[in-house]
């Protein structure tokens, strides 16, 4: 393809994942946000929370200053709790809903137009319809919340059965979910990272989502049992026994554009989610992601 990937997306990186130690919301995170503000491939980034008030200002100047769009990922807090968005347990499920408003409010300061979470575990067959009802009432309540600062929400489908095991989960399930939730400001994120997990193809998860999907998250996953990067771990393109690389990352932008959704009109987010195993350096893997990229966009 001719034209730059640029007029169809901001090509993100989700910070968090790129500088582990930050995951928490503390360590080097001015340091490390620096480096990715300096690097004009990048025209977004995806933040969690900032612990220090002091740091997360300091963060947010650089932000402002770089000219970066904003994304917020709330699930490690969500992954970092025993609170669950889905319970069926009415006070657990409200401090849920509480917590995820703090994630709501410090994504606004930060600049952030949508804040991103994911669902509880997958409770089983028994109980998943009344956790899906459990989940719709939380997510209908942080949308409420949301719209009243001008921001969206979304859900990140994850894995049913392999690592995360969340309840959100399949793409079918995903887009009937989105349809229930029936707001304005709600929208699906979908991860290629996630769909071997899934056993679905990209072209069958776009179809699915095609009416709710609003964020792209990209990367790679490991199905072999026993290798360091198994399951959910989100490891470099093209590493041994991996399942997604150059060809699997342009079929999946390719699939999201024969639904309309990469129309080079709404440039919506496009963000890497690549973590470094041990011994790794964060930018040789951040380095492996951009050739990724530009050697995907020629094949489209």
């Amino acid at each position: 393809m001719q034209e730059s990937f640029y007029k169809f997306m901001k090509v993100g990186i989700i910070h968090f994942m790129a500088y582990p130690d930050t995951m928490k919301g503390e360590g080097p995170i001015v340091e490390t946000i620096t480096k990715i503000a300096e690097d004009d491939f990048f025209t977004a980034i995806e933040i969690t929370t900032i612990k220090d008030p002091a740091v997360r200002e300091k963060a947010r100047d650089i932000l402002v200053t770089s000219g970066l769009a904003v994304g917020y990922g709330a699930q490690p807090v969500v992954l970092s709790t025993p609170l669950n968005p889905n319970s069926l347990d009415e006070d657990e499920r409200k401090k849920a809903v509480e917590m995820l408003k703090q994630c709501i409010d410090e994504a606004h300061y930060m600049g952030a137009n949508r804040m991103a979470f994911l669902s509880g575990k997958d409770p089983g067959n028994v109980q998943r319809e009344a956790a899906v009802d459990a989940l719709i009432k939380t997510t209908r309540e942080l949308c409420d919340y949301a719209e009243m600062k001008c921001m969206g929400i979304a859900i990140e489908t994850f894995d049913k059965d392999i690592d995360k095991k969340a309840l959100i989960g399949p793409s079918d399930l995903a887009a009937d979910f989105a349809s229930a939730v029936n707001r304005r400001n709600f929208g699906l994120m979908v991860d290629l990272s996630h769909l071997p997990l899934l056993e679905e193809t990209p072209e069958e998860c776009a179809w699915y989502v095609k009416d709710h999907v609003v964020h792209l998250h990209v990367g790679n996953c490991v199905m072999k049992e026993g290798h360091p990067a198994y399951g959910d771990a989100h490891p470099r393109f093209g590493i041994e026994e991996g399942e997604n690389d150059v060809a699997e990352l342009a079929n999946f932008l390719e699939a999201f554009m024969d639904i309309g959704f990469l129309d080079g009109e709404r440039q919506p987010f496009m963000s890497f989610e690549v973590k470094p195993l041990k011994g790794e350096s964060s930018e040789f893997v951040i380095a492996n992601a951009k050739r990724a990229l530009n050697q995907a966009w020629a094949m489209i």
